[in-house]
C-alpha cells in the first residue's frame, strides 16, 4: 500500500494533577503542605526519517495520542512527565491544518519537513497542576488547595507527501518510464504491457561520476487533462514539484497510437496547468523506444521542432543511449544537495 495523503488526529498529553499532601513524620509536630506538582503532558513530534517512504504508518493510526502526565504525590514528589509521542514521517511532508471535514489548501502550511531528522512540534503537552505547598501563606497553614493540569494541544490535520527527487520521470503510460529506471538505477518498478503499470511513484538511486549520486522519481503515467483530475490526475502531479529536472519520456514510435511530438505538447501544457512554475524548470527530452519503426523519422522532425532541447534517442528495452543520459543529468543536476525547490 502507497499513501502520500492522510487526514489525521492528533492530541499532545495532557498535564497531571497537583497533590494535596501534608508531613507527617515521626517527632515532628508541626509538619506541613508537601503535595508535589503534576507531570508535564507529552507532546506530539513529527520526525523526518529517510528510511520511511510514504504515510502507511498513519494509514493504521490515524489517532495519534501523547501519554498524559502523572499526578502530583506526596513528599513534594512531581508527577512523571508523559512520554512523548515521535511519529516519523517521510522526507518532503508538509503539514496543513484541517478545518473540520473539508481538505483545503487555502491556509498556509504549518511545516514542510524536507532535511533528515528535522524535527517539529505538532501539539504541545499541558503543563502540570500545581500541589498544595504552593499554596500556604502565614493565614493558610494548611491548604487544601490545588491546580488541575492543562489539556494538551489537539487538532486535526492533513498530511501530503511530495516525493523530493533530483529528476523526474514524465510521460504517457506506456512510454517506458519504469523500464528506463530500471537501466539507470537499482529500482525494481513494475513492468508490463498495459497502461497504468505503475500505480505510485518509485524513487531510484543512479550513481554519477565523482562519487555523486541523484534521485530519479518515476512518476506514473499522465494524460491529457491530468491537471483536471483525468487519470490519476492529482494523485501524482503534487510529486513533480520536488523535481530540481524534469525528463519527458516520449514514445517516439508512436507504438500506441499517438503522435510524439502531441505527446510532449499536451505533457508540458499539463505540467504548466498544474504548477506554471513547473515551466521555469530544466527539461530534457528522452526519445524512447528507437529500436521500433518509425522511429527515426519521428525522431528527426522533433529534433526540428525542438531544436535548443537536448533529445536523447534511446531504447530503454535495449539499454540503449542510457550511458548518454547519465552523462547530461549529470551535467544538469546541481551538486548542492542542499537546494531542495520550494513548491507548496
Amino acid at each position: 500500500m502507497f499513501v502520500d495523503r492522510i487526514k489525521v488526529s492528533a492530541q499532545a498529553g495532557s498535564g497531571g494533577r497537583g497533590s494535596v499532601s501534608f508531613r507527617r513524620e515521626k517527632f515532628v509536630p508541626k509538619g506541613g503542605p508537601d503535595g508535589g506538582d503534576g507531570g508535564r503532558g507529552g507532546d506530539v513530534i513529527l520526525r523526518a526519517d529517510r528510511h520511511v517512504d510514504n504515510l502507511t504508518n498513519l494509514f493504521y493510526e490515524p489517532i495519534i495520542k501523547a501519554k498524559n502526565g502523572g499526578h502530583g504525590m506526596g513528599k513534594k514528589m512531581a508527577g512523571r512527565s508523559g512520554a512523548n509521542k515521535v511519529v516519523k514521517v517521510p522526507l518532503g511532508t508538509i503539514v496543513y491544518a484541517a478545518n473540520g471535514t473539508h481538505e483545503s489548501h487555502e491556509t498556509q502550511p504549518i511545516v514542510d519537513l524536507t532535511r533528515e531528522g528535522q524535527e517539529f512540534v505538532l501539539c504541545r503537552g499541558g503543563a502540570g497542576g500545581k500541589g498544595n505547598v504552593h499554596f500556604k501563606s502565614s493565614r493558610n497553614r494548611a491548604p487544601r488547595q490545588y491546580s488541575e493540569g492543562e489539556e494538551g494541544e489537539k487538532g486535526i490535520f492533513l498530511f501530503e507527501l511530495r516525493t523530493i527527487a533530483d529528476a523526474g520521470l514524465v510521460g504517457y503510460p506506456n512510454a517506458g518510464k519504469s523500464t528506463l529506471l530500471r537501466k539507470i538505477s537499482a529500482a525494481r518498478p513494475k513492468v508490463a504491457a498495459y497502461p497504468f503499470t505503475t500505480l505510485h511513484p518509485v524513487i531510484g538511486v543512479m550513481e554519477l561520476p565523482g562519487y555523486r549520486r541523484a534521485t530519479i522519481a518515476d512518476i506514473p503515467g499522465l494524460i491529457e487533462g491530468a491537471h483536471q483530475g483525468l487519470g490519476l490526475g492529482h494523485e501524482f502531479l503534487r510529486h513533480i514539484t520536488r523535481c530540481r529536472v524534469l525528463v519527458f519520456v516520449i514514445d517516439v514510435a508512436g507504438s500506441e497510437g499517438r503522435n510524439p511530438m502531441e505527446d510532449l505538447q499536451n505533457l508540458r501544457r499539463e505540467i504548466d496547468l498544474y504548477d506554471p512554475t513547473l515551466s521555469s524548470r530544466p527539461w530534457l527530452v528522452v526519445a524512447n523506444k528507437m529500436d521500433l519503426p518509425d522511429a527515426e523519422k519521428n525522431l528527426r522532425a522533433m529534433q526540428k521542432r525542438f531544436p535548443r532541447i537536448k533529445i536523447i534517442p534511446a531504447s530503454a528495452a535495449k539499454g540503449e543511449g542510457m550511458a548518454e543520459l547519465k552523462d547530461i543529468l549529470a551535467e544538469t543536476i546541481p551538486s548542492d544537495k542542499d537546494v531542495v525547490p520550494k513548491a507548496i
